[in-house]
């Protein structure tokens, strides 16, 4: 428990205190441009996060303008969200930089880019495959002709139309290709920077940041405080990283390590229910469950999958207490992949449980439930094998030729290297083979030893 204490310490600290861009210089002139990187990960609240500390950095500073450089292959729709209402709302010019070469804008890619004040990519780079997916993962239902009878559902229909209205509106708000826009949604069709630049989808296509900065100055952008000149010829770049803080809760957040670090915080505690006291495992066990929680606080969680891993966990300990022959841990393993793969309410495939780390767990936890349950049943049918219990059925040397007494004999016998008084129903010779068949006290009951051939 005394490794818990820093460890709480530390994730309120990370919570709490966050790093500043530096200042650019007094002396240097001119306005500088803040650059975000982004990894090429899956839009997430860390990301919404991230790009919202830059904007509020980029406001403070001044900035000419905030370039974001993207690639990503999606995320979740509320996060993309919260990044596009944060630059619509931002008073410094958004430039969406799909950089560099080989890196792609899909999915929620597309909408960040059209809500940009100025969309460029490098040569090399794609834009499209906006098309909402289901929770299985699959597209809302493939897009069909309009005289076709074979119409996706209701609610899959309404997903669809919000996601076109919203590419739409955002192309048209920035002056761009909104019917290429509405295609990327509703046919997921993706084109190159070439091919972006010649349709109207982006403003430009540079290959480098300082050609990029150079293609920007003087252009004219509209932002909520008014229309404004971009100057940018020969700016400052002020990189804005993910500081260590976010980049630990992005790893954190990923929902394969969440699930894991939940895993190995329910073996630890388990463990130490099973041994005496309170030790490293326990521990470990308890810092685990902390971190995965801390993950999950980001995640859009399904309360219903977490449940159903909780249960699972449940049947597992129970099957060590119940005799089920099996069936509480076949019922674990089948909450266990269920609520895993409800975890994350999410219909972005990347987002959520993958069945390589599912599967393997739930195969992992079974068997060991099976290895424990097996121990269980063995050592409650095995002999014993301490105390005075376990002298019954063994065999014995008579030590004296035994007395009559009260109608039986008694004498002294050695078994297991011990000295006891015994009584048999018949006279026993000295050294003659004796099993032990009850006790009375202190005195063994014995008979003969009958030879087999």
């Amino acid at each position: 428990m005394r490794l818990l204490l820093p460890v709480l310490l530390l994730l309120g600290t990370v919570a709490l205190t966050r790093p500043v861009a530096r200042s650019p210089d007094a002396g240097q002139g001119g306005a500088p441009v803040v650059w975000l990187r982004l990894p090429d990960e899956a839009i997430t609240p860390v990301t919404a996060r991230y790009i919202a500390r830059g904007l509020r950095e980029a406001r403070n500073l001044r900035a000419a303008a905030l370039v974001l450089e993207l690639d990503t292959p999606g995320g979740l729709m509320e996060s993309t969200r919260d990044i596009v209402m944060a630059m619509l709302d931002s008073p410094v010019p958004v430039v969406v930089y799909v950089a560099p070469s080989g890196a792609r804008a899909a999915s929620a890619g597309v909408f960040i880019t059209m809500a940009s004040h100025v969309a460029a990519m490098a040569p090399a780079t794609h834009i499209g495959a906006a098309h909402p997916v289901s929770i299985g993962g699959a597209p809302f239902g493939p897009p069909v002709p309009p005289d076709s009878s074979q119409a996706p559902g209701v609610m899959e229909q309404k997903i669809l139309n919000d996601a076109v209205a919203w590419a739409r509106s955002l192309a048209e708000l920035r002056g761009r290709n909104a019917e290429w826009a509405a295609r990327a949604v509703t046919e997921s069709v993706s084109i190159t920077a070439r091919e972006a630049l010649a349709e109207g989808v982006i403003d430009l296509v540079a290959a480098s940041p300082d050609e990029l900065l150079a293609a920007l100055d003087g252009r004219a952008v509209e932002t909520v405080v008014g229309r404004s000149r971009l100057e940018t010829a020969g700016a400052e770049i002020l990189p804005l990283d993910m500081w260590w803080g976010e980049r630990l809760l992005g790893i954190l957040s990923n929902p394969n390590v969440a699930f894991l670090l939940l895993m190995f915080g329910f073996y630890g505690i388990l463990f130490e229910f099973y041994s005496p006291g309170w030790g490293i495992a326990g521990t470990l066990g308890v810092i685990c469950l902390v971190l995965s929680f801390f993950g999950l606080a980001v995640l859009p969680i399904n309360y219903a999958g977490l449940a159903l891993i909780g249960l699972a966990l449940g049947m597992f300990v129970a099957e060590a207490f119940f005799t089920s022959y099996g069936a509480l841990t076949l019922g674990g393993v089948v909450c266990l992949v269920l609520g895993g793969v409800m975890l994350v309410d999410t219909p972005v495939p990347v987002m959520r449980v993958s069945f390589s780390v599912l599967l393997p767990v739930a195969a992992a936890t079974a068997l060991v439930t099976f290895f424990l349950m097996t121990r269980i049943f063995k050592a409650q049918r095995s002999r014993v094998r301490t105390g005075a219990e376990a002298l019954l059925h063994e065999e014995a040397v008579a030590v004296e030729a035994f007395r009559p007494e009260g109608g039986r004999y008694r004498g002294m016998v050695r078994i297991h290297g011990e000295l006891w008084q015994a009584e048999a129903a018949v006279p026993v010779a000295a050294g003659a083979r004796l099993r032990a068949t009850g006790r009375k006290g202190l005195i063994l009951t014995v008979a003969p030893v009958e030879d087999r051939p």
